[in-house]
This record gives structure tokens, C-alpha cells and sequence, in this order.
């Protein structure tokens, strides 16, 4: 395959010389297109060397032969490593000033843009725009690792190792697009492929990359915890992995993610904005903070039911010469999916809530959930049976996606899971999330 290499000015330069030797080891025919900034890094005598090719950086040097097309026009893949900030700025508004920034606007193939910065400027709005805009077009942009940056600063904004790049680089040639084929950005169209955790021979259609670039996406998870003095609380057995799984893959699919995390026994992801939550109340005003201006609410955290009408200010005691306990009264805790769902902050906000059921006397897991899709007033509700304890604190999990169905008539199911990992779930249901949302 013919891959171009794009190196920015940016002190992760040397990295891409290792990449540039593992692309020549997997047997691609590689062209370095460095910027001017990028040559104060690593010289030019080096890329030369280790790429088999001439290396310029303006479009003057054998002008003849129209470079700042010719090159763009001929790739399998583009990947540019480190792509600073100053690059994703440029490439997002078209600028076109040296050759590598051209050949950007020439590439018929996938683009593959590797982020490398300090943490400030990976979080500045300027740049989560820049970001937002490029995966709307379709270029995959990763996310920087966390970790040592220059100097004794750390943090999100590293280059991914060169081992983990090539890995991106074999999954996009392995799509089959390249120049000859007509196409405007990676995401040409649905395909099959393997998901993680589900049996063999099992795949689930996937959607474009980045079929959620430009929306802004909040996620609630983990479990809510209500005090009933400085030591104790009501909670649940919710680990989080399930919303959190959610929240990761509308961040691969390109939205702009807030994470709302209650109580969560895994680690947070990167590249996500987050907000930590304790209670249902606090859940509830990070929600209405949050939903002012998203496309889409995910409702993933278990939010108790109940709380102690009263918090002691001091720690609940044992009394030596009293053997009973302390009684309890339980109120009522806001109900956080209805109250958005009921009072939407615009008409554009798309709901989608989680119901965690059992059966009983009164009816079976399906019919509990029909009830509460109609009183909630969600546009989606996400449906798994956790009788015997299941689901909570599992790597798995096995979900129905239920839609209202026409005219208050029985709920439409428009999305169902065997027992896949939680990733393969989040995916299912951002399905039909997409294929909910009205285009934008």
C-alpha cells in the first residue's frame, strides 16, 4: 500500500521515525511529507534514509511534477503523526500553505490525524471544534494518550505509541479504500464486522465512523449514593461499565462527549469531559446543566429511588445498652429521566433512559418496562432483566431496545442483544440512536 506519513512540528517527531520504520516492516511503500517546523526535529537526511524517498516540504521542490496533487491523489492512507495543533487547525479550514496541508486537501484515501499537544491546548474550545469539524468530514482524529508530555508536565495530550498507530493504520487499509475508489470520506457506508464478546461467527452491522461527528452527547453512570450520616449511605451495585462503555464509543463514533459519573468501580475515560456526581440531586442539576445544549441524553446511571428523609450531621451509634437499630423513613428521590424527558430544554434533545427489571406478581420484565417507557416519556429505553443479581458488576450484558410505539399502541422493539460485552451493547444502542436522531 502507499502510504503518506505527515510529521508536524512538534517534539513527538522522533515517535513517527519509528512508525515510519514498523509502516516500511509491514511492507508499505511510504512517503514522509514533514512541515518546515517538523525538519527542526528530525532533519530531513533521516526521513530520506529511513523512507527510501526524496523529502520536501513546499510545493516548489519538483514542481514539474504537481506534488501537492500527485501525492494526495496516489495514497492508500494518509496518517499524519504528531499532528499539533497548529496542524488540525489548518486542515480543518482548508488552509493549503505548505505541502503537507495540500496534500490534506487532495487525499482521495482515509486520513488519519494522531494528535500530539500539551493538555490545555487538546482541551481548548478552539480546538474541540477543529477536532469536531475534521471527524464530521470523515478523517479519523484518535484520541492522545495520557501521560509524560515535555518537561515534568503530564497528561492527555501525548502521541499513541507507534505500535498502537500501526494498529489504526492496518484496520483503515483494511476497509479496501483507497484512491481508485470514489469516495468522500471514511465513512463510505455500513459494514460487517467481529465485535468483541459476542460468539464466534457473530458480527453486528456497524455504522459509518463517525456517524456521531458534530453531537453533542451527555451520558450519565455509575450508581448514586445518598448519606445517611458522614459514613454511611444508600447505594447500589451499579459499577458504571455499562454507561461508561457508552460514553467511549459515542466518543470513537465522533460526538463531543460529557460524562456525568455517580459511583463507579472502573476507570474513567479518556477524552471525554466529566463531571463527578454524588446523589440523585446532584445528578439532576448536572443533567438540566448539562442537556442545555446537547442533541443527546443517555441515561445510563442508576439513580436510587429512595433517601433518608433526614441526614445525621454526626455518625449513627451503637448504643451498649441498646439492643434495637434506628428506624429509617424513605422519601422519594427526583426522578431524573422523567423530569428532562417530561421538561425537554428544547424540542431537538433526543432521551434515551435505562430500566434495570425484575418480574413479579404483577407482571414480567417486558410489560414493567412498557410502563415505565410510557411514564418516563424517553424517546429510547434500554431494558435488561437483572433478576438473580445479573448485569451489576458483570464484563456482559443482554438488552432490548424499546421505541413508543404508534398511536400509545404497544412499544416497538427496534434493537435486541444476545449476551455480548458491555462494548457491543453501548454500540447496539448507539445504533439506534443514530437512527433515531433527526439529521442534523
Amino acid at each position: 500500500m502507499r502510504v503518506v506519513l505527515g510529521v508536524a512540528g512538534g517534539i513527538a517527531a522522533y515517535k513517527a521515525a519509528t512508525l515510519l520504520r514498523l509502516l516500511r516492516a509491514d511492507g508499505h511503500d511510504v512517503t514522509v511529507v514533514p512541515t518546515a517546523s517538523a525538519l527542526r526535529f528530525v532533519g530531513e537526511p533521516t526521513w530520506s534514509a529511513l523512507s527510501g524517498h526524496p523529502v520536501a516540504t513546499d510545493v516548489w521542490t519538483d514542481a514539474h511534477e504537481v506534488p501537492h496533487v500527485a501525492i494526495g491523489r496516489g495514497a492508500d492512507l494518509v496518517v499524519v503523526a504528531p499532528a499539533t495543533a497548529d496542524l488540525l487547525a489548518r486542515a480543518a479550514h482548508g488552509l493549503a500553505d505548505d505541502l503537507l496541508t495540500s496534500t490534506l486537501l487532495t487525499a482521495t484515501c482515509p486520513v488519519l490525524l494522531a494528535p500530539a499537544m500539551h493538555t490545555e491546548m487538546w482541551a481548548h474550545p478552539a480546538t474541540r471544534a477543529n477536532v469536531a469539524t475534521l471527524r464530521g468530514r470523515g478523517v479519523v482524529v484518535v484520541e492522545p494518550a495520557v501521560g509524560r508530555l515535555t518537561g515534568a508536565d503530564s497528561g492527555q495530550g501525548r502521541l499513541p505509541e507507534p505500535e498502537d498507530l500501526l494498529l489504526q493504520v492496518r484496520e483503515l487499509l483494511a476497509g479496501g479504500a483507497g484512491p481508485d475508489r470514489d469516495r468522500a470520506s471514511t465513512g463510505a457506508g455500513p459494514t460487517e464486522v467481529p465485535v468483541e464478546g459476542a460468539p464466534a461467527g457473530v458480527s453486528l452491522t456497524s455504522v459509518p465512523t463517525g456517524d456521531l461527528a458534530g453531537r453533542r452527547v451527555v451520558v450519565s453512570a455509575g450508581g448514586t449514593r445518598e448519606p445517611l450520616d458522614p459514613v454511611r449511605f444508600l447505594g447500589n451495585a451499579s459499577s458504571g461499565r455499562q454507561g461508561i462503555a457508552v460514553a467511549e464509543a459515542a466518543r470513537d463514533r465522533g460526538a463531543d462527549v460529557h460524562l456525568l459519573a455517580a459511583h463507579v468501580e472502573v476507570p474513567l475515560p479518556d477524552g471525554v469531559r466529566t463531571t463527578r456526581v454524588g446523589t440523585a440531586a446532584e445528578l439532576h442539576a448536572a443533567v438540566l446543566d448539562a442537556v442545555a445544549a446537547a442533541d443527546v441524553l443517555v441515561m445510563a446511571a442508576a439513580v436510587a429511588d429512595f433517601r433518608p428523609d433526614a441526614v445525621a450531621t454526626t455518625k449513627i451509634k451503637k448504643s451498649a445498652d441498646d439492643d434495637g437499630a434506628p428506624v429509617l423513613r424513605l422519601v422519594r428521590t427526583v426522578d431524573v429521566l422523567g423530569a428532562v424527558s417530561h421538561a425537554r430544554p428544547h424540542p431537538g434533545l433526543l432521551v434515551v433512559g435505562f430500566a434495570a427489571e425484575t418480574g413479579d406478581e404483577t407482571g414480567d420484565v417486558r410489560s414493567h418496562a412498557e410502563r415505565k417507557l410510557r411514564a418516563k416519556g424517553c424517546d429510547l429505553l434500554v431494558v435488561n432483566d437483572v433478576s438473580g443479581g445479573a448485569v451489576f458488576g458483570s464484563e456482559d450484558n443482554r438488552v432490548v431496545v424499546l421505541a413508543p410505539g404508534p398511536d400509545d399502541g404497544p412499544a416497538v422493539e427496534v434493537a435486541a442483544t444476545g449476551t455480548l460485552a458491555k462494548r457491543a451493547v453501548a454500540e447496539a444502542v448507539l445504533d439506534a440512536v443514530v437512527h433515531t436522531l433527526a439529521p442534523s
